[in-house]
C-alpha cells in the first residue's frame, strides 16, 4: 500500500469537471510533481489533499487511513503557497513559529526548532527580519520553513516559484529538492513549468482536462511519451502529421516525404500518426550533392532554408523552413554551428530511431493546438 493514495477522485464546480476520476499513489519519501497547463486540475488535486476542497467522488488515504472528510486543520500537511502568505506584522521567526504556537508546543522547543529551520533554509541570520525586509526568494524560504515547522507527513507546494525571477527559481528549486531529500519527506509539487518538473521530480504526472495523461519518471516522459499531449507539452519537438505507409517496415508518408521510423506492431497501414523528433536529434548540413545522394539511401533527409538562428549558449537553435512550408528546428552545439547562416539552403537529417510515432485522432489534434496556442 502506498503512503498517500487518491482513489477514483473527482471534483465538480457546477457543470465543470475539474478533476475526472483520478487514481494516484505516492510512496513515502517520494517527490511527485503534477505538471500541466492552467485549468488542467493540478491545483484542485493539491487542495483536496490539503483539505481545502472536498472531493465530489472518491477517497483520499494517508498511511492507510481515510482522511477524505477530515478538516484541513486536522491533517498532517504542510502547505507552501505561490503568494508566500506570510504575516507582514511578524518576523521570519514568528512566522515559522505560528503553527507550533497554535499546537501549544513548549516555548523552548519552538525556539530551537525555529533556529534549526532558519539554518536549514539558509536564513540563519534573518530570524528577526520582517517580510518587507526580505527578498522574494527569502520570503519563500520562510514560507517553506513555516510549512516544515509542524513536522508534516506530506509537504504540498502550489507553484511556489512562479513569482520569482529565473535565476532565483533555479536556485530555490534545488534547495527545495535538497531539503526534501535530506528530510526524506513525501512531497507533492504543482507547476506548469516543464523544466522545473524535469529537474527535481522522482515522478511526474502530466495532466490535461482533469486527467493524468502519463505518470512516469522524468526521463521516461521525455524520451518515451505515451500520448500526443505528453509529447507536445514536455519539451519541444518537430512534428510531422502523416499516415503510416508501412507499419511493419517503419515507413510514414508526410506530405511529399517518406519518413523512415521505427516499426510499429500496434498500428496498421493507413493509420493517422504524429511523428515527433526532438531538436537535439536533428542534424544540419549544407545542401550539397553528397547530401542529396544520402537522402536516397539512409535515414531521413529534408531540404530547407534557414529562417532564424538563435544563440542559446551551449547550443544554437536553427529554424528551418522546408519546401512544403513545414517549420522545423535543429539544436546544434554552438562550437559546430559557425558555418551556418540565415537564408542558407541546408539539409536536415535525423535517424529513424530518433522518431517517436504516436496515433493521432481528432481529440489529440485539438490538445496539440491548445499546447501550441498557450506557447505563443
Amino acid at each position: 500500500m502506498a503512503f498517500l493514495e487518491l482513489e477514483n477522485i473527482s471534483k465538480y464546480f457546477g457543470r465543470i469537471t475539474a478533476v475526472d476520476h483520478i487514481n494516484l499513489a505516492v510512496e513515502h519519501g517520494e517527490f511527485l510533481t503534477l505538471l500541466g497547463p492552467s485549468g488542467c486540475g493540478k491545483t484542485t488535486i493539491l487542495r483536496m489533499v490539503a483539505g481545502f476542497e472536498v472531493p465530489g467522488e472518491g477517497y483520499i488515504l494517508l498511511d492507510g487511513e481515510d482522511i477524505t472528510q477530515r478538516a484541513a486543520s486536522k491533517r498532517p500537511m504542510g502547505m507552501v503557497f505561490q503568494s508566500y502568505a506570510l504575516f507582514p506584522h511578524m518576523t521570519a521567526e514568528q512566522n515559522i513559529a505560528f503553527g507550533m504556537n497554535i499546537k501549544h508546543v513548549p516555548k523552548a522547543t519552538i525556539q530551537k526548532r525555529c533556529a534549526e529551520l532558519l539554518e536549514l533554509v539558509g536564513l540563519g541570520e534573518k530570524g528577526r527580519s520582517y517580510p518587507h525586509q526580505l527578498s522574494g526568494g527569502q520570503q519563500q524560504r520562510v514560507a517553506l520553513a513555516r510549512a516544515l515547522a509542524v513536522e508534516p507527513k506530506v509537504l504540498l507546494l502550489d507553484e511556489p516559484l512562479s513569482a520569482l525571477d529565473a535565476k532565483v527559481r533555479v536556485s530555490l528549486r534545488n534547495e527545495i529538492r535538497r531539503i526534501q531529500q535530506q528530510l526524506k519527506m513525501t512531497a507533492i509539487y504543482v507547476t506548469h513549468d516543464q523544466e522545473e518538473a524535469l529537474a527535481i521530480s522522482d515522478r511526474i504526472a502530466v495532466m490535461a482536462k482533469g486527467r493524468i495523461e502519463q505518470l512516469d519518471q522524468p526521463e521516461e516522459i521525455y524520451s518515451n511519451p505515451r500520448t500526443i499531449f505528453a509529447a507536445s507539452f514536455v519539451g519541444s519537438s518537430n512534428q510531422f502529421r502523416g499516415k503510416l505507409a508501412s507499419a511493419s517496415q517503419g515507413l510514414c508518408q508526410v506530405a511529399d516525404y517518406l519518413l523512415h521510423v521505427p516499426p510499429t506492431a500496434d498500428m496498421q497501414d493507413g493509420d493517422a500518426v504524429l511523428v515527433l523528433v526532438r531538436p537535439e536529434e536533428t542534424n544540419i548540413q549544407q545542401a550539397d550533392t553528397q547530401n542529396e545522394t544520402d537522402a536516397n539511401t539512409t535515414g531521413n533527409h529534408i531540404p530547407g532554408v534557414i529562417e532564424l538562428r538563435t544563440f542559446l549558449g551551449p547550443f544554437t537553435r536553427f529554424h528551418v523552413r522546408t519546401e512544403q512550408g513545414i517549420s522545423l528546428t535543429a539544436d546544434i552545439p554552438s562550437q559546430q554551428a559557425g558555418d551556418n547562416y540565415v537564408a542558407q539552403h541546408v539539409m536536415l537529417s535525423f535517424a529513424p530511431e530518433a522518431c517517436q510515432v504516436l496515433p493521432l485522432d481528432s481529440e489529440d489534434a485539438q490538445l496539440v493546438k491548445q499546447v501550441e496556442a498557450e506557447a505563443v
